[in-house]
């Protein structure tokens, strides 16, 4: 029982392990960046970033405490009911309709082999004969027609 306190400190550490979240970048870094040409002076920057990070923290801590427990709760009871929707009604909903048009299916194809088939058979013989030949030494004339 020992090894549970340790999965669950992995778990902590590694709170993205998907990287469902990568396309959210709250990193001083990957957000403001000052060309040459257009810099602060040094202090403005330090402070400047001291005060994002330090706000981003505390308003994310807050918003965490907050609103977190609550999201998670609904988002348990959405979940929830999107698993028991898809395996109690969406699923065997489907197996039916896969049941019940199976002896269609079957009874299409066979018209489709006793009567499709034959003709666009018949008709595929006929055309493989025809013939088309582009000239391009024919006339201008706009008239006349060369197959």
């Amino acid at each position: 029982m020992a090894a549970k306190p340790e999965i669950m400190h992995e778990t902590l550490e590694d709170r993205d392990p998907n990287s469902l979240n990568q396309h959210v970048q709250i990193v001083w870094d990957d957000i403001i960046g000052e060309p040459e040409g257009a810099r602060s002076p040094e202090c403005a920057w330090r402070l400047s970033h001291a005060c994002f990070r330090h706000a981003r923290n505390w308003c994310y801590t807050v918003l965490s405490v907050l609103l977190a427990p609550p999201c998670a709760l609904l988002l348990g009871c959405g979940f929830a009911c999107l698993a028991f929707e898809q395996i109690w009604c969406t699923a065997p909903c489907l197996r039916c309709i896969k049941i019940y048009f199976a002896s269609l299916r079957t009874m299409v194809m066979s018209c489709m082999a006793a009567i499709v088939e034959p003709s666009a058979s018949a008709i595929g013989h006929v055309c493989r004969h025809i013939r088309i030949n582009f000239r391009k030494d024919a006339p201008e004339d706009k008239d006349m027609l060369i197959i």
